[in-house]
Parts: structure tokens; C-alpha cells; sequence
């Protein structure tokens, strides 16, 4: 597509202006390799690091928040859009969702990155219609890859076949989004229609009220986290109403299936696919037994997801079984619990998510790591001592409390490595080592966080910061 080279030499000039040349040279692929530049997010860069007065922190925001943009879109004629998830070039459902969410405040302003988006939700559907229980999919649909030889009904065009709740939901929270947005309603076609109704069989599927269901997963590997017990149905779960998600957001296998605020985002997922459908398909029989579902699920984790804990009260379970069983812990990736508030999943002041907060960072979750450099949440895709900063993002984009925000900021700008961009996970006691160089979702997610901090008016709190 064409460049604005207008505006791109004003990006430049304005960080040659308010920061140290080459201290803070811009980690962007030079203009003629950005894979696809907007005028609207170009300009709220140039916006941005104009309101900013740390140097770094500007440099930070303008290395990351386009870098799904520069490096991971690859348009694929005027309706649909395959989006890389960065050094791995598979889409998942769930990344790729994520990684294109904070430009859809700006595509009112710019009709080419509308399209990219429509473009985006379009794939995304055509992708739930391959299988829906698949998790990640390559560009070209006849290609078999690197997982071919796992033990489920691999098909072409097929990455990875992880059953995850949240390959579902993250398309409809962003076709949802982008229909409020824009008013635009020509991306719920009978593509959509079919996805929507793929996802409900899928969904009820997986409450097991008829058995394990048609989906088994085994793979050959020396990674526990990586394949499913019982013969590839995983463990056993006791069918209340829950929906059960082999694998969790981080592609590792559930201990437990019911994965709690999967649960919850599936929850909102079909009351908003709900009301697409009444509002625009006019298929209220459909929107019914979504919101049947909704209801259903909602209604069982009431009664399943919460826990007793000694310390902090009345918490929500990371993952349950409907036999009384609780696995208490958080994973970085999200859907989380501590970022069940910003899916719109639970409300901020619930107290028990507000105990919950409390539990998951601290040494009761097994899994949040406090070293001589940071702290975090983590999980077992990495390891030990390994904090994800996703998890610092979730915690500034759920508090309410200015000085926090801060911290969370300043550990994001302490720990990148010198690199200017966030990555997977590193070592709270060494941020050098660290996994994923090229990451768009944190990426994107961390430009995410820095605008909401301004337009929330609290543009005080980064300026505030004095890190270098």
C-alpha cells in the first residue's frame, strides 16, 4: 500500500527531537519493510511521544505499539487478513484477536485499517469453520506442519489442534467491538453464522453431559504440559454446566478442564454473539441458545469456581473439575483471573475478585515470582522464575491505585533488555535472559496499556517517571 511519508518523517523528527538519537533509535523495520503503515496510527505515535516526557518510555511506545502492523499482517485480498503471531507464522485465534484490539479505537479515521480488521474477524470465522477445535492455522490452507504427526484429526491448513475455550471467544469480543465501532455489519455473514453455530456444538460438547466428546489430543513430546492424559481426553470432569478447555490460554494442557475465567469469558462471549445475532441476523432462535448457554455457565460457576482460601477468602479457582477439586494458581497468559476486568468478564469491585487479585500475586499462587529485578506471574509454559509481562500489564490494567500503575510501568521499562520491546517472559533476577524476542501481542499490549493510562487522564502518573 501506499506510505504516508509525511507522516512517517514526522515520527522520526519528533523522536530525534525528544530523545538522544542514538540512544533511542527507532527499532521499527525501516518504512519500505513495514508490511502495512496506517495514517491513524501513525499520527496517535506522533500524539503520544508529544505528550510524553520520558524519553524512554516514548521510544518504548513507539517500538511496540505498531509492531503488528510492521511485522505480522499479511492482507490477503480485500476481506481477509492472516495475522503472524510473530517469530512463530501461524495465526491463533486468540493472539491474533489480540494483537489487532488497540488500533480499533483509531479505524474511524482510517478506512484501509477498517478494512484490515474486517479483514482479520473474516479469517478468524473462515478459521473456526476449518475446525473448531483447533487453536492456530497457517496462511496456506493445504499446508501440513510441524505437528502433523499428533495423534487428533489433523487437517490441512491446521497449525496446532489445542481445544482452548478462548480460540472462540477472542473473535466475537473482536467482531463485537469492531460492529459497535463502526456500525459496519457486512463481516456477520453465513460465514459467521456457521462459525457462531460451530461454537456452540463445540461448547456443548465439551460440558461432557454425553460422554468425552469427539476431541482427543496426544502428542509425542517430553513437555507434560504438551498432551493430554487418559488417552488424549485429559482429566476426568464431573458435568455440571462448566465448558472444558484441554488446553489453557498459554497452550499448555488444563490440570483440571473447567478453566475458570475461560468460563467467565465464554460467558460474556455468547451474550454478545446474542446480541449480534437478534440485533443483525435477525436469528433470535440462535440468540436463544446462546444466551441458554450463558445462563447455564454463569449459573455453574457460582456454584463450582469459588474457594475457601485461609488467607484471602472467598477466591475464584484458577481451574475446578466439578468434583470439589480446585487448582489454585494464575497464568500469565489471558484470559487469567487477574485480568477478568479487563475482558469486561467480572466488575473490578467484585470482593471476590478483589481477594483473588490478592492471592495470585503473591507466593500463594505457585506460580508468581518475586526476584532481585521483578516480580510477576508466570506459569509452567516457561518455568521457574520466569515472570510473563503480561501479567504486569493485567496488574496496571485492573488497579485502581496511581502508585501502582506506576510500578508496573517502570518494571515494563526495567526489564525489556535494552531491546525497546517486550517479550514472552524473562528472569525476575536477570531481565537479559529472556524468551521470544518478537512478540506482537505483548507488544501491541503494552501500547495498549500506555494509551489507556492517558486517555483514563492520568498522563501524570508516566510523567512522573524518571528511568532512563
Amino acid at each position: 500500500m501506499k506510505r504516508p511519508a509525511i507522516i512517517l518523517l514526522a515520527v522520526a523528527v519528533t523522536l530525534s527531537a525528544s530523545c538522544t538519537a542514538q540512544e533511542y533509535e527507532s527499532r521499527r523495520p525501516s518504512p519500505e519493510k513495514r508490511l502495512f503503515i496506517s495514517k491513524a496510527v501513525e499520527s496517535k505515535i506522533i500524539e503520544v511521544i508529544g505528550l510524553l516526557d520520558n524519553k524512554r518510555l516514548a521510544w518504548m511506545f513507539a517500538n511496540c505499539f505498531p509492531n503488528t502492523l510492521d511485522t505480522t499482517i499479511h492482507p490477503n485480498g480485500d476481506d481477509d487478513t492472516f495475522v503472524y503471531t510473530g517469530d512463530i507464522h501461524a495465526m491463533w485465534l486468540r493472539d491474533s484477536g489480540a494483537q489487532v484490539w488497540p488500533y480499533l479505537q483509531l479505524i474511524n479515521n482510517d478506512s484501509e485499517l477498517k478494512k484490515l480488521i474486517a479483514g482479520v474477524i473474516n479469517r478468524q470465522f473462515k478459521c473456526i469453520c476449518i475446525d473448531p477445535y483447533a487453536n492456530a492455522f497457517y496462511k496456506e490452507p493445504d499446508k501440513v506442519g510441524e505437528w502433523a504427526k499428533d495423534k487428533t484429526d489433523m487437517k490441512p491448513g491446521v497449525h496446532e489442534r489445542k481445544w482452548e475455550i478462548d480460540s472462540h471467544c477472542y473473535p466475537i469480543r473482536l467482531a463485537y467491538e469492531y460492529w459497535k465501532i463502526t456500525g459496519d455489519t457486512s463481516i456477520f455473514s453465513e460465514t459467521w453464522l456457521e462459525a457462531i453455530q460451530l461454537t456452540l456444538k463445540t461448547f456443548r460438547e465439551q460440558q461432557r453431559k454425553d460422554g468425552v466428546g469427539p476431541y482427543t489430543f496426544l502428542r509425542v513430546t517430553d513437555r507434560t504440559f504438551d498432551t493430554l492424559s487418559n488417552r488424549g481426553s485429559g482429566t476426568p470432569v464431573n458435568p455440571v454446566g462448566l465448558i472444558a478447555s484441554a488446553f489453557r490460554p498459554s497452550d499448555d494442557a488444563t490440570t483440571f478442564q473447567f478453566l475458570v475465567p475461560s468460563n467467565f469469558f465464554a460467558v460474556t462471549s455468547l451474550r454478545k454473539a446474542a446480541e449480534i445475532l437478534t440485533e443483525v441476523n435477525g436469528r433470535k432462535e440462535l440468540a436463544d441458545s446462546c444466551l441458554e448457554l450463558a445462563k447455564e455457565v454463569e449459573d455453574a460457576l457460582k456454584k463450582y469456581a469459588t474457594y475457601n482460601h485461609p488467607e484471602f477468602g472467598t477466591i475464584y479457582a484458577f481451574e475446578v473439575d466439578g468434583f470439589g477439586n480446585h487448582m489454585l494458581m494464575d497464568d500469565a497468559n489471558v484470559p487469567s483471573l487477574l485480568a477478568m476486568p479487563y475482558l469486561g468478564d467480572v466488575d473490578i469491585n467484585d470482593p471476590i475478585y478483589q481477594n483473588t487479585r490478592r492471592f495470585v500475586w503473591s507466593e500463594s499462587n505457585p506460580y508468581f515470582f518475586r526476584g532481585k529485578v521483578a516480580e510477576g506471574i508466570g506459569g509452567p509454559h516457561i518455568g521457574y522464575d520466569m515472570a510473563w509481562p503480561m501479567s504486569i500489564m493485567m496488574k496496571a490494567f485492573t488497579s485502581q491505585d496511581g502508585e501502582e500503575i506506576k510500578w508496573c510501568i517502570e518494571t515494563l521499562m526495567k526489564t525489556d533488555a535494552g531491546t525497546g520491546f517486550m517479550h514472552e517472559s524473562f528472569n525476575v533476577n536477570n531481565p537479559k535472559d529472556y524468551t521470544r524476542s518478537w512478540f506482537a501481542w505483548q507488544n501491541g499490549l503494552f501500547g495498549e496499556l500506555i494509551l489507556k493510562i492517558i486517555e483514563d487522564g492520568k498522563i501524570e502518573i508516566l510523567n512522573s517517571i524518571d528511568i532512563k
